[in-house]
């Protein structure tokens, strides 16, 4: 299916349904992964968010803005906070490396987001944004290690497995697409995303410990 408005309505409803779903689980049985269960559904809203980029021809409206946000300062900020706040011990101590990159990638962004104007075109079956980011090889660089080195360090095999995805995806999408690399990457990342469902449903409740005994069986 080419990409496109309706690409985007399908894919961000069916993501944005999964992040529900995420999110209701992980609530009942792992509470200190809420922030990354509700992934899919922050991903899922920014899918919706690029049909309106759509609708709008692209150029530099609210929805543009809107998406530019989530892809830019917010995501390299969530993301990393989110896996440290679902894993615990050794893990998390290997975590303060992709938080303290995304925490710094995350305030240069939004200070360029305060002081750009972020343009989206659309070329093709693709969308293209541009903003003019200083030291932009830097930037993405922290970029990546924050989102997908939090995920590979999480010691989570399923998380491990998601930061593998993604991290192909960018790769992919990097040498498919120069121009529109951020939004194509954006929508891979939001697909891979689905796997963190599997992920909570098999997650341990937080009301059992795992030094807990096993509760006994009528």
């Amino acid at each position: 299916m080419c990409w496109s408005a309706t690409a985007d309505l399908v894919a961000g409803g069916a993501i944005t349904a999964v992040g529900v779903a995420c999110v209701a689980r992980a609530a009942r049985v792992r509470p200190r992964a809420v922030p990354l269960a509700a992934l899919p559904l922050l991903l899922g809203a920014h899918q919706l968010i690029e049909a309106a980029v759509w609708h709008s021809g692209g150029g530099t409206g609210p929805a543009t803005r809107a998406w530019a946000v989530i892809a830019l300062p917010l995501l390299p900020l969530w993301v990393p906070l989110a896996v440290w706040c679902a894993v615990a011990g050794a893990a998390r101590r290997r975590l303060w490396l992709p938080v303290a990159v995304g925490v710094v990638t995350s305030m240069i962004l939004a200070g360029v987001l305060a002081t750009h104007t972020v343009t989206a075109e659309i070329r093709g079956h693709t969308m293209a944004y541009a903003i003019g980011l200083p030291h932009a090889a830097w930037l993405i660089g922290g970029y990546l290690v924050a989102t997908i080195g939090a995920l590979l360090l999480s010691g989570e095999r399923a998380l491990v497995l998601l930061g593998a995805l993604v991290g192909a995806g960018a790769a992919v999408c990097a040498a498919l697409w120069r121009w529109e690399f951020v939004s194509t990457w954006c929508a891979c990342a939001a697909l891979c995303s689905v796997l963190l469902l599997g992920w909570v449903r098999r997650g341990v409740p937080a009301s059992r410990s795992a030094n807990s005994p096993p509760v006994p069986r009528s």
